[in-house]
């Protein structure tokens, strides 16, 4: 499976948690919860999957990273339909455009760890990727 972009969004109809849908910089109200940019093989999100929320919690960051989230947690918004649209381009950037439609559906979740990755142990995976 090549590139996958993913938007998830308020359904439609969904003004239960519009307060938490504010931009920063206007105020304004948006639809689009989140974007991934996904390359990997995993299957696309499905009903059910509830769309990750990241903290900062400045105790635990990394000195070279401050400011960076350091933990996760299963969010609010619940996805509950899936559109997918194949580019069909070979020129296309993506491979599929997913639109998941989400709903407000507060949880309590229990915040994770986000594990740091080895600096090192990623700049070789990626030299030998590239043969460089």
């Amino acid at each position: 499976m090549g590139r996958k972009y993913i938007i998830f969004r308020a359904d439609w109809q969904e003004e239960q948690g519009a307060e938490n849908r504010l931009l920063a910089h206007t105020g304004a109200c948006t639809d689009i919860l989140a974007e991934h940019f996904d390359s990997s093989n995993r299957p696309i999100p499905q009903p059910g999957y509830r769309v990750p929320q990241f903290h900062n919690i400045p105790a635990f960051d990394a000195p070279q990273f401050p400011g960076t989230s350091t933990y996760w947690c299963r969010g609010n918004w619940e996805v509950v339909r899936v559109e997918q649209y194949p580019t069909g381009a070979t020129n296309s950037e993506f491979e599929m455009v997913v639109i998941c439609y989400c709903q407000y559906s507060p949880i309590q979740a229990e915040q994770k760890p986000i594990k740091p990755i080895d600096a090192t142990q990623s700049a070789e995976k990626t030299t030998a990727f590239s043969g460089g």
